[in-house]
This record gives C-alpha cells, sequence and structure tokens, in this order.
C-alpha cells in the first residue's frame, strides 16, 4: 500500500489493483485539424496534456500498473451511434458536425480514420488494455467493468479529454460501480468554459472521489518501481 497525496485527505492506494485510465486521447480532442479544433473549442492545452499523458503512462509501466486506453468512435455507417430517437444523436458533437457540415461526412471519429487514432506520442503497446466505446462513458455498453474486475483493479486514475464529458461520465459511474475514482487534474483537459473544469473537480472532490496531479501519481508509481 501507498498513501497518495490527494483531494480532500490522501488516500491509501494498492498499486497492485490500480490501473491508469487514458480516456479519449484522440487526434479528435488533442490534435489541430481533429474535430474539436474544427468545431471551435480551445485546445491550446492539450500538448502539455498529452506530455504528462506521456510521462504517467511510461511510468505506470514500469511500476506494473496496468494501462487502459478508451476510445469513443463510431462505425462507418454509424450503426452503433444511435439514429434520431437516440439522445446521443442529438448532443455527440462529431455526429452533429458531420450533419452541419457535409464535406466532413465520415470524417469524425469514424474507426480507422487519423481522427478517431489515439495520438502518436501516446500509442497503447502489448500489454495495456484498449476498449473502444460509443458513448461518453468507458462503461457504457463495453467489456471495461469486466475486463477490470477480472485483473481485480479496485482503484482507477482517469486523465484526458474532455474533463467534463468523457473522462467525468467513466468516473462517475466508476463511482457508482464501487471504484475508487481519482482524477489526476494536470493530466486532463476540458471542453468549454473554465467553470466546467473546476466544477468536475469540485464534485470529484467533494462527493465522487478523489483528485490529484501527476507530480504525486508519478512519485506513487516510481515509489513502487523502487521497492
Amino acid at each position: 500500500m501507498v498513501k497518495l497525496a490527494a483531494k480532500p485527505d490522501p488516500v491509501d492506494i494498492d498499486l497492485h489493483q490500480s490501473a491508469l485510465v487514458v480516456v479519449d486521447m484522440q487526434n479528435a480532442f488533442a490534435s489541430k485539424g481533429g474535430m474539436l479544433d474544427l468545431a471551435g473549442h480551445d485546445i491550446s492545452k492539450a500538448a502539455a496534456v498529452v506530455d504528462i499523458n506521456k510521462k504517467l503512462i511510461e511510468t505506470a509501466r514500469k511500476a506494473g500498473v496496468k494501462v487502459v486506453y478508451l476510445q469513443v468512435g463510431y462505425k462507418p455507417d454509424l450503426s452503433d451511434a444511435g439514429g434520431p430517437r437516440s439522445p446521443n444523436y442529438h448532443k455527440e458533437l462529431s455526429l452533429r458536425t458531420m450533419r452541419a457540415r457535409p464535406e466532413l461526412e465520415g470524417k469524425l471519429l469514424i474507426h480507422d480514420t487519423w481522427d478517431w487514432e489515439i495520438v502518436d506520442d501516446l500509442k497503447p503497446q502489448p500489454g495495456d488494455i484498449v476498449i473502444r466505446k460509443s458513448r461518453y462513458s468507458g462503461f457504457a455498453g463495453t467489456t471495461l467493468d469486466n475486463d477490470l474486475r477480472a485483473l481485480n483493479i479496485r482503484t482507477l486514475f482517469f486523465t484526458g479529454i474532455a474533463t467534463n464529458v468523457c473522462v467525468e461520465s467513466t468516473a462517475r459511474d466508476a463511482y457508482f460501480q464501487e471504484y475508487w475514482p481519482v482524477m489526476v487534474e494536470d493530466a486532463m483537459n476540458h471542453a468549454g468554459p473554465d467553470f466546467v473544469r473546476d466544477a468536475t473537480l469540485w464534485n470529484f472532490e467533494n462527493v465522487f472521489g478523489w483528485v490529484t496531479d501527476s507530480d504525486n501519481l508519478i512519485a506513487a508509481f516510481e515509489n513502487k518501481t523502487n521497492q
């Protein structure tokens, strides 16, 4: 067990039962010319988030902490996106953007396109878990829960994009399914005004889990590596 510095209080973590969950670090959300950028969102902080995630992932692997990637996207025929009777059809940004801009049809978050790919600096490696999803939460319609329980994982460290959408949705579901969710605040980037980030972090510090930063988590990983 290690004691992880976190808010509102330090939390005891068994790193043998922990995983780093990297949420949607895809070109769509982190790269110029990706879906968020094309839709007019500020992605200027994404490059720093990529760098921090790279350090976290490398340190986690060395410590034997399982790395789990979530990757949102849709089949080319959009059969898994939900039709007009689905709220996802009306609210999910890539679907709305492709309808509004026909020249982008089939290019945003479609499987095997550049937009859908995980950014080059963070490519999964053998031994990592990659979960494809078609909704904000990584638990919705996926094998994520079964995969984590098979490995006896109880604590989840969350990074990725967007703090207030897919990261928050997955981390809330983790709490409801009796995992211990920890958000790594400097390893995430939000979509929208800054207050949405503040609200998400407040919720997790006070209601749903814990908040830490990459320095604290890397120190915990390195402590295990050096044992």
